[in-house]
C-alpha cells in the first residue's frame, strides 16, 4: 500500500513540473554563438554576431526573440586580458561581456555574459 501510494505521490509530482512553462536559465556568448539553455534541459544556439546583436531563436522552445548588448568598455583588467590574448595570437578566446535579453513577446529574462562570479 505504501508503494502504490509512493507511486501516486510522485507521478503527481511528475505532472506538475510538466506543467511548467519552459524558460530560459541561462545565456553565454562565445564570439559568435549564442547558447541558451532552457528549463526542460535543451539547448538552443544562435550565430548572434552575423544577426548583428538580435535575431530569434525559432527551433527553440516557442521561439525566442533574443537581444545581445556588448559592453564596448568593460573594465580595466578585463581589457588588459583581451588584448594580451589578442597579442599572443589567441584572437576571439574572450568572449565578450554582454547583457543577453531573451523574451517571448509577453516576458523578459535579462543575462549577464560571462554570469558573474558570486
Amino acid at each position: 500500500m505504501r508503494v502504490l501510494g509512493l507511486v501516486a505521490v510522485l507521478g503527481l509530482a511528475g505532472c506538475a513540473a510538466a506543467m511548467q512553462p519552459v524558460e530560459p536559465q541561462a545565456a553565454r556568448l562565445s564570439q559568435s554563438v549564442l547558447t541558451v539553455s532552457l528549463s526542460d534541459g535543451t539547448v538552443c544556439r544562435a550565430d548572434w554576431a552575423a544577426a548583428g546583436g538580435a535575431g530569434r531563436l525559432e527551433p527553440c522552445g516557442p521561439g525566442y526573440d533574443y537581444r545581445v548588448t556588448v559592453v564596448e568598455k568593460p573594465n580595466l583588467l578585463r581589457q588588459f586580458w583581451s588584448e594580451l590574448t589578442r597579442a599572443l595570437g589567441a584572437e576571439g578566446v574572450v568572449p565578450p561581456m554582454a547583457s543577453v535579453e531573451i523574451s517571448d513577446g509577453g516576458e523578459s529574462w535579462t543575462f549577464a555574459s560571462p554570469p558573474p562570479v558570486k
